[in-house]
């Protein structure tokens, strides 16, 4: 079944039109690593299995019994290698940005191997799937990860409806299996963890399902990532830009073309996941070498930076400056750039995962630091918020999830991985893929992770056979899943 063969149509609740209309020119662009965000599908036009859209009529609060609000949520469907009637269906989730379509990374193998279906739900209030056109401080107040996985259960039953009334089915269930990478791949821990009836399984690839509050550890990787040499250069550098940015900072931001971030702490931001995003997507030469080639030749360190974020992290990653511009985040109309001000809203009430430079030996500049992350919470969404880290470690478990049926990977290199289940147990297997440039969801977007290779092709990374042996027991544990999901249902039967 291919996916112009359209298993249902849905209609856009009619209010929320104008919304859907009003997004439907946008395209989706690179995030920076201190959001976490999920979108390098799109980096470098990379190829989509499919980008044909569907809307599902979703519940705005599912927590209250009197609010019957709903809004037009987007999601996409591939079906070439689905094994009619009863195969398995890949429910595929979209994290905190726009979701294009259904990239074409090594979930597409596995669909392939096992004749499986995929879908993908975009998450509420990003990307087309915004239930308000004003993202107030008070319109965001259902944007949470609690609402993200009702919608998914929602949606899951949905559509499961729908297969059974297109196969002339009734009460039949396919097996269903869920991925996600970094918050979505929190999301498919999470999601398998409170609704077990629902999914045979998931893979929760770089799934950062322990909230931090000050997230020391992620700097502290990322000098580890860097290695002796090239750490010691980051720091000089960090120093240098200090020591310029109090004697003339409007020169130094000007420098690095952003003149836009008058807050020193932005900039300072700014630059520091300029570095993060080398390692954490898989590049780390691409800013290595040149720093250190400048360090040995007594060349200028700073005009060295300058020179890596303009034509790398600006240039080719594709960042815009304004991202760490706290007057764009507080922008509360609609538009294609509100993704950033949805991701610090969840931030600032659930995950914090506050990039704070450690106590000692860092390579952040010590200036970002508990309160530069409080100061923007309440500058862009008012007083009285406040990410309540300890509540969502409660309530999902944090590294200690008390789940079944749950893989973990993560890259070796990544910082994100410290935010992550790494102990592994048989009902949920954790695995690290260690290789020089095994970052952010290696498993499922081969290596670089940035700009995302087809297939999630392993060819590259520095290691392929660390890659494909983490992938082959991911298709044993889905496999013996699935088969022990299908058991079950014939027993029920």
């Amino acid at each position: 079944m291919t996916s112009r063969r359209r298993l249902v149509s849905l209609f856009v609740v009619p209010q929320l039109l104008s919304i859907v209309l009003l997004f439907s020119s946008f395209a989706d662009s690179y995030v920076t690593a201190r959001y976490l965000h999920d979108r390098l599908s799109a980096v470098g036009h990379g190829s989509f299995l499919t980008t044909d859209e569907f809307w599902f009529n979703q519940i705005l609060d599912h927590f209250s019994p009197t609010d019957h609000r709903r809004f037009g949520q987007r999601y996409y469907q591939y079906f070439d290698d689905f094994q009619l009637p009863d195969g398995p269906i890949f429910l595929k989730i979209c994290g905190e940005a726009t979701c294009p379509g259904i990239s074409n990374d090594y979930l597409s193998v596995l669909a392939k191997k096992f004749g499986a279906g995929i879908v993908s739900l975009e998450h509420r209030y990003y990307g087309k799937s915004s239930p308000f056109k004003s993202l107030t401080t008070e319109n965001l107040k259902y944007l949470s990860s609690k609402q993200a996985l009702f919608d998914l259960a929602a949606f899951r039953q949905f559509y499961q409806d729908t297969l059974n009334s297109k196969h002339n089915r009734t009460d039949s269930t396919n097996p269903w299996f869920v991925f996600g990478v970094s918050y979505s791949g929190a999301l498919s821990a999470w999601f398998h963890l409170k609704f077990p009836h629902l999914t045979c399984g998931s893979l929760a690839s770089s799934a950062v399902v322990q909230a931090v509050y000050n997230f020391t550890e992620f700097d502290e990787q990322i000098g580890v990532s860097a290695g002796v040499e090239c750490k010691a250069t980051l720091q000089e550098i960090t120093e240098l830009v200090e020591e310029h940015l109090t004697s003339n900072g409007k020169a130094l931001k000007a420098l690095f073309g952003a003149s836009e971030l008058e807050i020193d702490g932005d900039f300072l931001y700014f630059l520091a996941d300029a570095a993060v995003t080398a390692f954490q997507y898989g590049n780390p030469d691409k800013l290595c070498l040149p720093i250190i080639e400048a360090k040995k030749a007594g060349d200028d360190l700073v005009l060295a930076y300058a020179k890596y974020v303009k034509d790398y992290y600006i240039g080719s990653v594709g960042v815009s400056v304004q991202t760490y511009n706290q007057n764009h985040l507080k922008e509360t109309a609609l538009s294609e750039d509100s993704g950033d001000r949805l991701w610090w809203f969840q931030v600032c009430t659930e995950v914090a995962y506050f990039q704070v430079a450690p106590s000692n030996d860092s390579i952040r500049s010590s200036k970002l630091d508990t309160r530069y992350h409080l100061d923007l919470c309440e500058n862009v969404f008012g007083r009285g918020i406040y990410p309540d880290v300890d509540a969502t470690n409660l309530y999902y478990g944090g590294k200690k999830i008390a789940g079944s049926k749950i893989i973990f990977t993560n890259g070796s290199q990544d910082p994100w991985r410290h935010a992550s289940k790494q102990l592994s147990s048989p009902e949920m297997p954790s695995y690290l893929i260690s290789c020089h440039n095994c970052g952010h969801g290696t498993d499922l977007r081969g290596c670089p992770q940035s700009p995302l290779s087809p297939e999630g092709d392993a060819q590259n990374c520095s290691s392929p056979d660390a890659v494909h042996k983490v992938r082959q027991q991911i298709i044993e544990s889905i496999d013996l899943w699935l088969s022990e999901c299908q058991n079950d249902e014939r027993a029920f039967i």
